[in-house]
């Protein structure tokens, strides 16, 4: 959401530039100047989008990953993301191959759920999230040489609990889980199992 009247709080940037660079992500330093006219620097995290898939079996229950994330120094149980390609246009192809790729599961169908800027006073990243339903483990998991995964099939009431307990820790899975369940769970009822919605 944008307005006219946000231009007495519009920055001015003069200048860009990659201050580092290094495989997912690179930090860019803007020169900027501030409503007020004053000259700083502005440095953040740049890096592709991504797509976060809420996959449900036919069962209804959810596909998450156990994946150690070096950064909290602990194993993290998450909803299936990946960053998209450079070539990327099409966002449930993107889902579909992430979905396989950590997982080994396919899908019959894609749905867009939102769109969200998860950390913008730091980051450039922007999530897309979709749903998939009637997913089954029908392929191979293909993983990169540094990520360390194991699927975890859950109960999407248990995964709730959780969530809303605050035994899931990951941003991108609270976040899909408890905008489902406000949403379109409780907006369209037959939307728990995945029913209801047209596909991408």
């Amino acid at each position: 959401m944008t307005d006219d009247g946000d231009a007495d709080l519009t920055w001015q940037t003069t200048d860009s530039e990659i201050d580092y660079t290094c495989p997912g992500f690179d930090v860019r330093r803007d020169e900027v100047v501030l409503p007020d006219g004053t000259e700083t620097d502005f440095h953040y995290v740049e890096e592709p989008p991504a797509v976060v898939v809420l996959p449900f079996t036919p069962d209804g229950d959810v596909v998450l990953i156990d994946e150690w994330r070096q950064a909290v120094g602990r194993v993290n149980h998450a909803l299936p993301a990946g960053s998209t390609e450079p070539d990327d246009d099409d966002l449930a192809a993107v889902a579909a191959r992430e979905l396989a790729e950590e997982t080994g599961y396919e899908a019959d169908s894609f749905s867009p759920l939102f769109t969200v800027e998860p950390s913008n006073g730091l980051l450039n990243s922007v999530h897309h999230y979709v749903l998939a339903r009637g997913c089954e483990p029908t392929a191979e998991q293909d993983l990169d040489f540094n990520e360390s995964i194991r699927v975890a099939v859950t109960d999407y009431d248990d995964l709730l609990r959780a969530v809303l307990d605050g035994d899931v820790r990951d941003g991108r899975t609270v976040v899909g889980v408890t905008r489902y369940e406000l949403a379109d769970r409780w907006q369209r009822p037959g939307a728990r199992t995945g029913a209801g919605d047209e596909g991408l």
